[in-house]
């Protein structure tokens, strides 16, 4: 029974390619990688060179407010199906999801709030799972 659980190594990784396989059909824009850190009861996420060829141009003539509005909508959009993704994957319900952009460096920044930590396998598969190092899912795979 406990070892249909999934580690949190294999639940950070699902989750970084179901993310990035959602930004890629939804967004059509690959993401050069996704990370994807289990913290309790919260989901750190970070999207590496989430930032548009079309934003890009925008935000060099000038346009960052613009590009932020433009974003800030997009994630809007993308949230129901986002949350969604994670609660199937983690097995719990999402409370809330905070994101961020930064225009220099292409980066998102995505927090989910989770109702309350998902089962995972017990304590001595979690340690042997790289505590502490984020997972990452690049586009090279």
């Amino acid at each position: 029974m406990t070892t249909s659980l999934p580690t949190r190594g294999q639940l950070e990784r699902t989750l970084s390619q179901r993310i990035q396989a959602l930004y890629r059909s939804q967004l059509g824009h690959r993401l050069s990688s996704v990370d994807c850190e289990l913290l309790g009861t919260k989901i750190a996420i970070v999207l590496e060179q989430s930032v548009t060829q079309p934003e890009q141009l925008l935000v060099e003539q000038g346009k960052a407010e613009l590009v932020k509005t433009l974003h800030s909508e997009l994630e809007q959009a993308i949230r129901p199906q986002l949350q969604a993704l994670i609660e199937e994957v983690v097995g719990v319900s999402v409370l809330d999801l905070l994101s961020d952009v930064t225009l220099e460096t292409e980066r998102t920044g995505i927090i989910a709030i989770l109702a309350e930590a998902p089962q995972l396998r017990d304590a001595a598969s979690k340690a042997s799972t790289s505590a502490g190092t984020p997972t990452k899912q690049s586009s090279e795979a």
